[in-house]
């Protein structure tokens, strides 16, 4: 099984000119996905506005969508088996798309949790599919892709975030702004998933199970996805409303805070695979999280948005790589990597249920800067705990090929 319980067939080997095509189909999903989330955290402010909602009421709204992922993620491996890899992901693709336009039609917050919920299953459940079929084709290539395919969703965020930028700029409505990008994102995503892996499970072979309890390896690796999902939560959804309201700027600029966190997050992952094969996994997490931790100081002590824009890109630089190396840690942490990364996304998603609420809850009862206080203590947990990512490398017998890369200095 691949991993989140995504079936594959070992016993019908592709021909690499089909490999490369896979990865870079896999890739454009990726891009596909992050543009999705990019075009909605612009609009979060306009959605605030429409909505009439108090900050802490906001906090509340965007904890649906982690509760909606980390409910369905489970489904993913069974409509997988049911279907086969590609399918389930091109019908589980379209559905995170077109859910794009939700939030923006929700009038005010008893309709926005429901509809959040729903954007947030959908997100889920393809985002299983998706780098389930990602450590697939990095096992059968044989090298890392993982970093540059989260570098590409990091990509497709970028794109969406200046899309977004754009036209919250023009002062566009983002019902329509929303509903044009859903409907080009879903023929992108279409045309994209004609290239994966087409993996299927044997007939003999039994569904995922609905639910299952992660492995202590998975537990400890998560808790470092923990961190950096919550930082990363906390630059994507709280950015422009932070500029906005504590520095008083326009909506365009506003919107251009989370443009600038989304690039260094791309720059950062596309680079990664080479920068941890130069300097290991420990130390690139290590010294991510002290970059983190100072865009943080950076962003509660600005003054100036120019100071707290270059606080959330080195917020963005210093997380960018934490995630994928926590799927390939949990991977190679044990005899049974679906469940590992099963587990590693389970907490990963539970952080991102928890970071919005969480920045929204302390900044009603304090400010957004204290708020964001938080978010650096976590970042310092990174340098604290970056040791659990040296997981030695599973062997060839009966499992992945090994990464290359010094995954195991400190």
């Amino acid at each position: 099984m691949a991993g989140n319980g995504i079936p594959d067939d070992l016993t019908a080997p592709i021909p690499h000119p089909g490999l490369r095509r896979a990865r870079w189909s896999v890739a454009v999903v990726f891009l596909i996905h992050g543009s999705v989330t990019g075009n909605f955290a612009t609009r979060i402010p306009w959605i605030q506005d429409h909505t009439a909602l108090s900050p802490g009421q906001l906090g509340l709204a965007l904890a649906f969508p982690a509760i909606g992922a980390s409910l369905a993620m489970p489904l993913a491996g069974r409509i997988s088996h049911r279907f086969g890899a590609r399918t389930a992901l091109r019908g589980l693709l379209a559905l995170w798309t077109l859910s794009l336009v939700l939030p923006a039609l929700s009038p005010g917050l008893y309709a926005l949790c429901p509809a959040l919920l729903m954007y947030g299953a959908a997100s889920g459940m393809s985002d299983v599919a998706m780098n389930a079929l990602g450590v697939e084709t990095e096992d059968r290539l044989g090298k890392p892709i993982m970093s540059g395919l989260h570098g590409m969703w990091s990509a497709g965020a970028l794109l969406g975030s200046a899309a977004g930028t754009v036209a919250a700029h023009a002062g566009w409505d983002a019902r329509l702004h929303l509903a044009g990008a859903a409907l080009v994102l879903t023929l992108l995503g279409a045309l994209a998933c004609r290239g994966v892996l087409d993996l299927r499970s044997a007939p003999e072979e039994h569904p995922p199970p609905r639910f299952a309890l992660p492995p202590r390896s998975a537990l400890v690796i998560g808790a470092i996805g923990f961190c950096a999902v919550f930082a990363e939560g906390a630059g994507l959804d709280w950015s422009a409303v932070y500029l906005r309201d504590e520095l008083g700027t326009d909506a365009g600029l506003a919107a251009a805070s989370t443009t600038a966190f989304a690039c260094t997050m791309t720059v950062a992952r596309l680079a990664g695979d080479k920068v941890v094969a130069r300097f290991g996994a420990v130390r690139t997490v290590r010294a991510g999280g002290v970059l983190a931790a100072a865009g943080g100081l950076l962003i509660v002590a600005a003054r100036h948005p120019a100071m707290a824009m270059g606080g959330f890109g080195l917020m963005g630089l210093g997380i960018a790589v934490v995630v994928p190396l926590a799927f390939a840690a949990a991977g190679r942490s044990g005899p049974a990597p679906s469940q590992a990364i099963a587990g590693v996304a389970t907490i990963t998603y539970t952080s991102g249920l928890i970071a919005p609420s969480a920045i929204g809850g302390l900044a009603q009862a304090t400010s957004l800067p204290v708020s964001f206080m938080l978010v650096t203590t976590l970042a310092c947990g990174l340098v604290a705990g970056a040791r659990v990512l040296r997981v030695p490398s599973r062997t060839a017998s009966g499992s992945a090929p090994a990464v290359t890369g010094d995954l195991e200095r400190s």
